[in-house]
């Protein structure tokens, strides 16, 4: 009896020493098949979004990107220009406007001259060139505010040509450099003797890089556009409000 016990300890011990290598191999190779797993699914870090930007301006090539970058580098130089141009000109009208009225009943025509002068704006510049004819009349005084205001308007909106000019040749030069691709792209055919997408692919490429730059380039510039022009018109509007504000103002005063 105990010889047979000795023998089937000695035949499970023998059976657990040739299970154990491979219990271990499967556990080495389960671990290795976890890291597999993770590494696959580990997503790439991916690259900053200026290199992308330039890898695909690059792609789309200088002859046909270049020009469409100049332009919306011009086209918003003179954007920021005007906004810059229409800040500074702004000032309190509300304000302005009484403070011409108390010079002009305390101190006179000459005090509210040179208030003018000494503010900047175009409302200023208007209200200074009504006063320095008033000695000529009321109807002198309306034709140079009418007259002034019209130049006024027009500093204003000096450059907006420019601005519609880039908005309208961006997508313009865009969609040329769509064509040279799609040329390009039927060249290879023609040459390759061959449908393949490989040979297109180059082609087709520049067509809508391009495309895309133009149209994203001729967006930007309109929203500015959009932006400077309603800040002319709302200047406008002030100043054809001031100007009749102005005219009652000396109505009033030659009255006295």
């Amino acid at each position: 009896m105990a010889a047979a016990a000795l023998s089937f300890g000695a035949a499970y011990a023998q059976d657990a020493a040739e299970k154990a290598p491979a219990n271990d191999a499967a556990k080495t190779e389960a671990v290795a098949e976890v890291a597999e797993a993770e590494t696959v699914t580990e997503e790439p870090a991916g690259e900053p979004m200026h290199f992308a930007l330039m890898k695909k301006f690059l792609e789309g090539g200088w002859g046909w990107m270049l020009p469409v970058l100049v332009c919306l580098i011009l086209g918003l130089a003179i954007s920021i220009e005007r906004i810059l141009y229409m800040t500074f000109a702004q000032i309190n009208t509300k304000k302005f406007v009484e403070k011409v009225e108390e010079l002009l009943n305390s101190k006179g025509v000459e005090a509210a001259k040179e208030y003018c002068r000494n503010t900047r704006g175009p409302i200023a510049s208007i209200y200074y060139q009504g006063l320095m004819r008033y000695d000529q009349g009321l109807e002198a005084v309306e034709k140079a505010v009418v007259s002034y205001g019209s130049v006024q308007q027009g500093q204003m909106e000096s450059g907006l040509s420019w601005i519609s000019l880039f908005i309208a040749l961006s997508p313009s030069l865009g969609f040329m450099g769509t064509v040279v691709g799609m040329i390009q792209a039927f060249d290879d055919i023609e040459r390759s003797a061959t449908m393949s997408p490989t040979v297109v692919a180059g082609g087709i490429k520049v067509a809508l890089l391009t495309t895309i730059m133009g149209l994203i380039s001729a967006v930007i510039l309109q929203v500015f556009f959009n932006y400077i022009l309603s800040k002319i018109e709302s200047q406008v509007v002030n100043m054809e409000d001031t100007s009749i504000t102005l005219v009652d103002m000396l109505t009033a005063y030659s009255k006295k």
